[in-house]
């Protein structure tokens, strides 16, 4: 049932979109033709004519279009008619071209509003996590770190923590033996080993059976994460250096508690730095215990990216008690949910999001249904407003085949005093058309193989 509800709040952004065009088409007096639900693409499911107008579903429920009289060719109109849509003042078409676009966004800040009206309440993005158990092995370093049960964790490595995904993303980059060294860490241990070990160079392959002595082994230093890395908006770019296979089994070979090693010929000190480098990142942790901070000694994950806690999360709710909390909340949510889109837009361009990390509408609908299903219809009501803002921005974008390719061939056509050839038109429109649909063929990939395995 969740899922139907999120399939049909869908739907109702995708006829809003279409309405938004339609009335302000109608708005002018301008004959519209086709009012589509769905793409053209396989068969029509139902269709009717009122008056002038005729209406279809296609199989393809996936888009929506809103047809003109010069989108039929068999129609068989004069050149000049006000009929035509290419025949009426530049911004007329161009109010009617954004009007999808407005209409979303509309549509996005009803949808906030009522759920901040009748909910009573709005998310605000932000979570306390607090320490439900400690569930470690009794020689893990978390039970020297001064954790207790009902600790409310307000801090890693100094970083603010207000979800729990920051502090399992700063525990998996921290684990042990982990394959990665800061290259400043390697550069500092090969300085002590080279120390110990003058007759020796950097890159040198040390003889089999020479006895090398080591430092006294240190902690890798603790990891710090942008604010964008911590609340998920954009992925951790690890700059630091890999090990080799060689190197990690050296690493594995290094015995512990000694301050010596029996070289075996096929490595050099370079290599012994990096694998002596490659132990743990701390973790630091500050709590909130009874009204007060407390810095917790630092704890030191595991081989699996663990510290052993469970964890008890409680969102923080913005109470929208009056028309003047209703508002000023329903505002600010939709311009932080505004600034997230559109920086997650200038990822994916900037190429900082693989493409196997975009999804589409089977992603879309499965999460919803989930977020319905857990979390209750108010907070999907609140999904379909942020993907009502997202159609807005993407569809305005200045690429043929969208809204904001339309509005960029009136810009050019105002620019130049006449309109582009039709053909030049219908050429750009056709290849962007193509791309389009082989863009949601792949997204619908993504989210098939994210269904399979169990990613969604």
């Amino acid at each position: 049932m969740s899922i139907i509800i999120m399939i049909l709040l869908l739907s109702v952004l995708i006829l809003v979109h279409e309405a938004g065009h339609f009335l302000a088409a109608k708005m002018f007096k301008m004959r519209v033709s086709k009012f589509g639900f769905g793409l053209p693409i396989g068969p029509t499911l139902w269709k009717k004519q009122f008056g002038d107008l005729e209406v279809l579903v296609h199989a393809f429920l996936l888009g929506g279009y809103v047809a003109f009289p010069d989108d039929d060719k068999e129609l068989d109109l004069p050149a000049d008619s006000p009929d035509r849509f290419m025949n009426r003042p530049i911004y007329q078409r161009l109010i009617v071209v954004s009007a999808g676009v407005f209409a979303n966004i509309v549509c996005a800040f009803v949808f906030v509003v009522l759920t901040a009206f009748i909910w009573g309440q709005m998310p605000s993005g932000n979570y306390n996590i607090f320490v439900k158990d400690i569930v470690a092995p009794k020689e893990e370093s978390i039970w020297q770190s001064g954790l207790q049960k009902g600790d409310r964790i307000v801090e890693v490595n100094g970083s603010k923590i207000t979800n729990p995904n920051a502090i399992v993303t700063f525990v998996q980059l921290s684990k042990q033996n982990n394959g990665k060294v800061d290259e400043a860490s390697v550069e500092k241990t090969y300085e002590k080993i080279k120390a110990l070990n003058p007759a020796f160079t950097r890159d040198e392959v040390i003889p089999d059976d020479v006895i090398i002595k080591l430092p006294k082994s240190e902690y890798e230093s603790p990891l710090t994460l942008n604010e964008n890395v911590l609340k998920g908006f954009e992925k951790y770019k690890d700059e630091r250096l890999n090990l080799t296979d060689a190197q990690k089994s050296l690493r594995d070979k290094i015995p512990q508690g000694k301050n010596i090693i029996i070289s075996d010929g096929t490595y050099s000190l370079n290599d012994l730095a990096m694998a002596y480098t490659d132990n743990v990142c701390p973790v630091n942790i500050t709590v909130d215990r009874n009204g007060k901070n407390v810095v917790l000694k630092p704890i030191y994950p595991n081989k699996n990216g663990l510290i052993g806690i469970q964890m008890e999360i409680r969102e923080v709710v913005i109470p929208t008690k009056g028309f003047k909390a209703v508002m000023i909340t329903s505002t600010k949510y939709l311009w932080d949910q505004t600034t997230m889109l559109l920086y997650g837009l200038y990822q994916i361009f900037a190429g900082k999001i693989p493409v196997s990390d975009l999804h589409g509408i089977i992603a879309i609908t499965k999460v919803g249904g989930d977020v319905i299903n857990t979390s209750g219809f108010f907070s999907g009501l609140l999904l379909t407003a942020i993907i009502s803002l997202d159609l807005a921005i993407v569809n305005f974008l200045p690429i043929p085949a969208l809204d904001g390719g339309h509005v960029l061939f009136l810009i050019i056509e105002k620019i130049r005093g006449r309109r582009l050839s039709d053909e030049t038109v219908d050429k750009i429109g056709t290849f962007c058309f193509l791309l389009l649909i082989a863009l949601m063929i792949l997204v619908c990939f993504n989210d098939i193989y994210a269904l399979i395995t169990q990613k969604l």
